[in-house]
């Protein structure tokens, strides 16, 4: 009886070990690395820097938004490539409209070693975005975002 009460205890520790090594722990510097990603998504479009577009996002880009048109209420859908966030980022701020205060928060959620997932609050809304490893750098893959939601009287 005493035997198969270790048995349990040893196996049970065991798969509690394995499980917290399948999550392969987040390090500083590729949560840093991702924070820089997600920056230089932001300050490419705010700054009119599209090289850094080019840095942090990769070709293979799926990127869908949600916004209303002014005077509505309902929200139209927005796909995005890559190429067309490139050209947005040469012009979206280009006559410096943008006020100086813009923000740009960015939430870390989770940084595993291939994948990762953040959140940006920008002037145009709230973006959510999945990350992942390609050659040791951090790149953009995903983006779902919207317009900011409607403030509640």
């Amino acid at each position: 009886m005493k035997q198969r009460i270790w048995l349990m205890l040893a196996l049970t520790l065991l798969v509690a070990v394995s499980a917290a090594q399948a999550q392969a722990p987040q390090t500083t510097d590729d949560r840093e690395a991702v924070r820089l990603a997600v920056l230089d998504y932001v300050e490419g479009v705010y700054n009119v820097d599209p090289s850094r577009i080019e840095r942090s996002v990769h070709p293979d880009l799926a990127k869908r938004g949600y916004y209303r048109e002014n005077g509505k209420t309902e929200y139209v859908s927005n796909p995005m490539t890559y190429t067309r966030l490139i050209e947005v980022a040469k012009t979206w701020n280009k006559s410096g409209k943008l006020r100086k205060d813009a923000p740009k928060e960015i939430t870390i959620f989770e940084v595993l070693d291939q994948t990762a997932s953040a959140k940006l609050v920008a002037e145009w809304g709230i973006d959510y975005f999945h990350l992942a490893k390609y050659d040791g750098k951090w790149k953009i893959v995903n983006v779902l975002w919207q317009s900011p939601p409607p403030k509640k009287p």
